[in-house]
């Protein structure tokens, strides 16, 4: 009971973490004048991913690669089948085109690539490089293919009102301030998680794998629940939408990446053929969901849903 009052301490903790990180880095890049297509794909994907980049960091310094694993393969499967599922079923999601013809391949196209990069059963540094090497290429082309018309900010009235320079820049503080908050309650969260999770597994038998595929990937998913939720409920479907691809995209190349770089993964045998390949199995499923009249509808949500707890069961 202690150890599991931890992993629930950890999760509410890095729960609000990612709140405030999201809340000040979008506010923040509003500010600049970035469109909510780059915000979502970017900012706000990179920050719903900290928790996930935190928790594998300590699961693998502390010599827990299959949590750092499970934790990746999870959320990934989180974010497509439970995320995008729930998120439809609350608003059916309208997509952009960009989305469907250009970040999903890119999704699809990293994820298929994790398999011959862990062919040999490791994650080595040369191949945390690979992949961080893939995300920078992969920002540099969302943000020189990011078009300023159509910009929106969250904050809606903060932005068409003249605000004093002095106050401005005191907004600009208090974001900051939040970023570097929720960054400090990402790290505590994240050590509280693993901490917890990895006695959880011990007392009852359960492989690390498991235990990251549902408790941990759900906990460390819960920012991009929030935030896609919010954002369908307020319409910004673009942030919805381009948050969860996005998201996807940077626990496969930042994370793997920089986990591996910090220190090289050993990938359990079963890996390739049940978890990496129930991430192809979602991913492909979406997109011919994202093609068919460039929505999600409530019944599509369900299907995912229902994909995502089946795929679960499987798993487990």
């Amino acid at each position: 009971m202690p150890n599991l009052a931890v992993l629930i301490s950890g999760i509410v903790v890095l729960y609000f973490g990612a709140v405030w990180l999201v809340r000040g880095a979008s506010r923040l890049a509003s500010s600049l004048g970035v469109s909510p297509i780059v915000v979502g794909l970017t900012i706000v994907s990179l920050g719903t991913s900290a928790p996930e980049l935190v928790v594998c960091l300590v699961a693998a310094l502390q010599g827990n690669p299959g949590l750092a694993i499970g934790n990746v393969m999870g959320s990934n499967l989180a974010n497509i089948g439970l995320i995008l599922g729930l998120t439809s079923l609350v608003h059916p999601l309208e997509v952009k085109h960009r989305v469907v013809w250009r970040e999903m391949p890119v999704m699809l196209l990293i994820t298929f690539a994790i398999y011959p990069i862990a062919f040999d059963r490791v994650l080595s540094r040369m191949d945390g490089f690979m992949l961080l090497l893939v995300l920078l290429a992969y920002l540099v082309w969302v943000f020189r293919s990011g078009h300023p018309e159509e910009i929106k900010s969250s904050q809606g009235p903060r932005d068409s009102i003249a605000t004093p320079e002095g106050a401005a820049s005191l907004l600009n503080l208090k974001d900051i301030g939040q970023v570097a908050l929720g960054s400090a309650f990402l790290v505590l969260g994240g050590y509280c998680i693993v901490k917890g999770a990895v006695e959880v597994a011990s007392a009852l038998g359960i492989s690390e794998v498991i235990i990251g595929l549902t408790v941990v990937a759900i906990g460390t998913s819960l920012p991009e629940l929030a935030t896609s939720l919010v954002a369908a409920m307020r319409q910004e479907v673009d942030i919805a939408v381009g948050n969860i691809i996005g998201s996807n995209i940077f626990n496969l190349t930042a994370i793997f990446g920089t986990t591996a770089v910090v220190r090289p993964i050993m990938i359990p045998e079963t890996v390739l053929s049940r978890e990496l390949a129930g991430v192809v199995f979602m991913s492909l499923l979406l997109w011919p969901i994202l093609r068919s009249g460039w929505r999600i509808k409530r019944w599509e949500g369900a299907l995912l849903l229902t994909a995502y707890i089946g795929m679960g069961w499987w798993l487990i």
